[in-house]
């Protein structure tokens, strides 16, 4: 016998009240997660409709109580049930409850109330009000004459207006009511996240013979019976926009709705500006920054069609188009196009699973592709587009790598190179603007060497060491430890520690350094509030500042013509992360750093500061050569078994209980290496986290790597069942991740 678990509201905040119904013997075959069913619900057995979210041989309550389900709507195949669907496959393929998927992907209306606005509305005709206007004014009633006469000349009038500037109260409008000469009517008004009336109609542009030959390449792909997905490697400044509106363009024209993914740190008033331009009310926009409200509102205008274009971060993958023809993943290889929270799902992985259920196009685009998307257009799985040029074919910056090892040894111990203060010191004399970077945030635990650069690193992972506050040196991939040295290994220098300087410090370095120097600084303190990227950004464009500094945020997404100099204040913060993956993070944030300069009409100039200048990811960046890059760097995954040389699954568990999480991270381990030995899976771990403890939980990670997807896909599902059915872990809270 099988059994269907079935939601009856899917917009209501708690999804996770399902129900149980039979499933008749001839239904099995055909039922599947995401169909709407007919359902027999309450106690009068009244006919409704549901959605199927799960479907199980072992029922949750007494058979003899439960009922049958009646049919299945093959005729309604709607939205909500495509993205049930999607769900569905989110929980396989990422490890998660079924209410967590729904949670991800339905945009679930929370307890917040309908925005309305209240109108007064004439009842009776211009005339007549006018005749009753005088009469009241007669009778010395002058605030209802006032009212009627207002009400003639526009029928319809906002009732807090009305009150505000006629004087409307209470006892003024209730006789007119009670008489049937007005009555308040109540209009739904959207939360709009931005006023689009007040930005500026455009044009789409006219693509140059590159872009037209990009835009050729790519329809012509279209045409094909299963297009492959595209993937645009265009150099920073090449126009991939300017693609992706003509793209966009040809969808709308068929009818048809898109979807535009950007990075949330890209979402600019710069980028909302182009949208809404050119585009106008056919576009909407999400972000972080949006209330509730105002993210329901949304979705439920995409619902309704009255807008084709959604553009926002990873969540805005799941807008509820019905007609969905396009989506689009622009600067595909950043980092927060993957989610933290269960489900821990990649917007790309999930952006192709659902073009493919709704018979839409995708396109991923980046200067400096990620290297699981690149490899999978160099073997053909995705078709490859080139812009190899700037847009108006202008010149790339010039780019110098420092060697902060020699300004040490001429006795400059200041955060800035000698070159770098001569150059903002010439950009201001100009009347040009700097932006000067650090990444910061996330890289404060590795150690190296200040006078050689060596970094202190695992000998058996290849990734940097992490300072704990015990003053051990701990790997969080295999959780290989050492002490803290006080020389360095290679040189024997006593310059050795963790990197101290912060976006505040270097602020206050600048303003004593360029005391008559306007500066902006932007990071994650000064970001907090709602419109603040707005404020800083637009003043900068204004040119209400010569220098903008801040973390990795300030040179991603962004076209300030006017910036000519760009500099990179410490490389090494992110090239020695504890992560295998901090050359291609490294490559691409300074060669997106580098594309910031020069936009404009003037030449432009970048300065990279390093600790290891030699370092095959600066100079490839600097030479903005990818292709060097990619093909240095794969050699080293190949080497070492990681993505996309290998596939890799971790599995990460939290609890309270330090000795329990122990005891239950060796059982998995244990279980993995028995029920994986004839695969050969090479087991990692387990060690803790990278944070190890936050807020008094405990974290651990286990690292699984093998050349097959699908054997890693085996081992979580076994692994999955083995968790269930073992009580010890319920007080651990287990999370899969494919890396």
């Amino acid at each position: 016998m099988m059994y269907a678990d079935i939601i009856v509201d899917i917009s209501h905040e708690k999804l996770d009240r399902s129900f149980q119904y039979k499933v008749p013997e001839e239904l099995e075959q055909e039922i599947q997660v995401g169909m709407v069913v007919t359902i027999p619900f309450g106690n009068g057995n009244h006919e409704r409709k549901g959605y199927v979210i799960g479907l199980s041989d072992k029922p949750v309550f007494d058979t003899a109580r439960m009922k049958a389900l009646r049919g299945i709507c093959n005729s309604e195949e709607t939205t909500e049930a495509r993205l049930i669907t999607l769900a569905a496959w989110m929980k396989n393929q990422y490890g998660s409850t079924m209410v967590q998927a729904l949670k991800t992907v339905l945009p679930v209306r929370e307890k917040v109330k309908a925005k309305e606005k209240r109108y007064v509305v004439l009842n009776i005709s211009q005339e007549d009000a006018h005749k009753l206007a005088e009469e009241l004014e007669s009778s010395r009633c002058k605030a209802r004459a006032r009212l009627l006469r207002a009400l003639a000349d526009e029928k319809k009038l906002d009732y807090t207006r009305a009150s505000r500037e006629l004087g409307m109260t209470t006892s003024v409008i209730r006789p007119l009511l009670d008489q049937g000469i007005i009555r308040v009517t109540q209009d739904e008004v959207y939360r709009m996240a931005v006023d689009g009336a007040a930005i500026p109609r455009e044009s789409l542009p006219v693509l140059t013979e590159v872009q037209q030959a990009a835009f050729a390449q790519i329809t012509e792909e279209w045409k094909k019976e299963t297009p492959r997905p595209v993937l645009i490697h265009g150099v920073t400044g090449s126009g991939k926009t300017q693609v992706y509106m003509k793209l966009i363009q040809q969808v709308i024209d068929e009818g048809r709705q898109a979807i535009v993914l950007i990075p949330e740190i890209a979402l600019t008033y710069q980028t909302v500006r182009r949208f809404y331009g050119w585009f106008g009310d056919k576009v909407s926009v999400l972000n972080s920054r949006l209330s509730a409200g105002e993210r329901y509102d949304q979705f439920k205008r995409a619902k309704r069609g009255e807008i084709q274009i959604m553009v926002g971060p990873r969540s805005a993958l799941f807008t509820p188009f019905s007609r969905l023809g396009l989506i689009i993943i622009d600067e595909e290889h950043e980092q927060t196009y993957k989610s933290e929270n269960s489900p821990r799902y990649h917007a790309r992985e999930t952006a192709l699973y659902r073009a493919k259920m709704e018979h839409a196009k995708v396109v991923l685009g980046s200067a400096t592709p990620s290297l699981e998307a690149y490899t999978r257009a160099v073997q053909g799985e995705y078709l490859l587009v080139k812009l190899n040029a700037r847009f108006a074919d202008r010149p790339l910056p010039e780019v110098s790598v420092v060697d902060l090892r020699e300004e040490l040894k001429a006795g400059n111990r200041s955060v800035l190179s000698r070159k770098l203060k001569d150059a903002v010191e010439k950009r201001l004399e100009r009347g040009e603007q700097s932006v000067l970077f650090l990444n910061r945030r996330g890289y404060a635990g590795f150690v190296s060497c200040r006078s050689c650069g060596t970094a202190m690193k695992c000998p058996h992972c290849d990734v940097a060491l992490t300072e704990h506050n015990n003053g051990r040196l701990v790997c969080h991939y295999c959780g290989y430890e050492r002490p803290r040295v006080e020389k360095c290994p290679s040189c024997g220098s006593p310059y050795i520690g963790g990197f101290k300087a912060g976006t505040q410090q270097i602020e206050q370095i600048l303003r004593k350094t360029f005391p008559k120097a306007r500066i902006l600084r932007m990071d994650y303190d000064t970001t907090r509030t709602k419109g603040s990227y707005e404020k800083i950004l637009s003043s900068f464009a204004a040119h209400e500042a010569d220098i903008l500094v801040g973390t990795q945020m300030i040179v991603k997404g962004h076209d300030f013509p006017d910036v000519t100099l760009v500099g990179a204040v410490a490389a090494d913060l992110s090239l020695n992360a504890a992560d295998y993956c901090c050359a291609e993070r490294t490559f691409q944030l300074l060669t997106q750093a580098v594309g910031r300069s020069g936009r404009g009409r003037r030449p432009g100039e970048a300065i990279i500061q390093s600790y290891h200048p030699e370092h095959y990811s600066i100079q490839a960046a600097a030479r903005q050569d990818y292709e060097a890059f990619y093909q240095e760097e794969m050699s080293y995954r190949v080497l070492m078994d990681y993505p996309p040389a290998a596939h890799m699954l971790s599995v990460l568990a939290s609890g309270e209980n330090e000795e329990l999480l122990d005891q239950g991270m060796e059982y998995l381990a244990k279980f993995v290496e028995r029920i994986s030995a004839k695969y050969r899976i090479h087991v990692i771990g387990p060690a803790y986290a990278t944070v190890g403890k936050v807020n008094d939980i405990y974290r651990k990670v286990l690292y699984l790597k093998h050349q097959d997807g699908h054997v890693l896909q085996d081992i979580k599902n076994k692994t999955e069942k083995y968790i269930e059915v073992n009580s010890g872990f319920r007080k651990l809270y287990i999370q899969f991740d494919y890396i």
